[in-house]
């Protein structure tokens, strides 16, 4: 198959899984199909995404390495990956697929394994458990919705770091992503957390922009 193809066959397949009402036992199914061939559907180059939330981290924390981070719906393990590349190495991962934990354990870059479905729910962490925190890709139809951000909050210690990207034409079309940057500022203004960062970039995945954001919690 041509290059061209098979970007063609990941964008169908990126689009299928985060379509416009889409429940989320459709998508567990999905990703359970499609989880031994997510990492060859969206390599380096067609999902730059979790490099750059890895980056967002790693630049927020400056030298600092020795931390404990969670990376929240891993997927496979391609921003724990990244995460590991940048030299983190405390890195647990959280994700509402097994199939997906089961590749993301063959990179060998996460210390544990929660299988856990995000939303306003409890976690089964304690508070202040991580110092900081990545989420890549989470919030879209069927998904993850702003409903959850308090629950990532709680489990980040006070001035560790949350990075979230995800793409950022889904702000203005997703029914799970219009109320994510009014519920952001809310809790800005709660002052459970203070945004330091905010960057729409270009190659976040199949040819979309991309929208990261750093937050501090306070």
């Amino acid at each position: 198959m041509s290059a061209s193809k098979d970007s063609a066959v990941s964008k169908d397949k990126v689009l299928g899984v985060t379509r416009p009402g889409i429940k989320n036992d459709e998508v567990l199914d999905f990703y359970k199909k499609w989880s031994k061939e997510y990492d060859k559907d969206l390599d380096g180059e067609e999902y730059g995404g979790p490099r750059k939330v890895a980056q967002a981290l790693a630049a927020s924390l400056g030298d600092g390495r020795d931390v404990r981070v969670l990376d929240v719906a891993a997927g496979t393990g391609l921003c724990g990956l990244e995460l590991s590349k940048l030299g983190f190495t405390n890195v647990d991962a959280l994700d509402a697929s097994q199939e997906m934990l089961d590749v993301a354990k063959t990179k060998n870059v996460y210390t544990n394994f929660i299988k856990e479905f995000l939303g306003p729910n409890r976690l089964n962490i304690d508070d202040d458990t991580y110092d900081s925190m990545t989420a890549c890709g989470l919030f879209c139809d069927g998904h993850v919705g702003p409903d959850c951000l308090e629950q990532l909050i709680r489990v980040v210690k006070p001035g560790g770091f949350i990075c979230i990207g995800l793409r950022e034409v889904l702000l203005h079309t997703s029914e799970a992503c219009k109320d994510l940057e009014p519920r952001m500022g809310a809790l800005q203004s709660e002052g459970q957390w203070q945004q330091v960062h905010r960057e729409v970039f270009p190659g976040y995945c199949v040819g979309f922009e991309g929208v990261v954001y750093v937050y501090k919690v306070l």
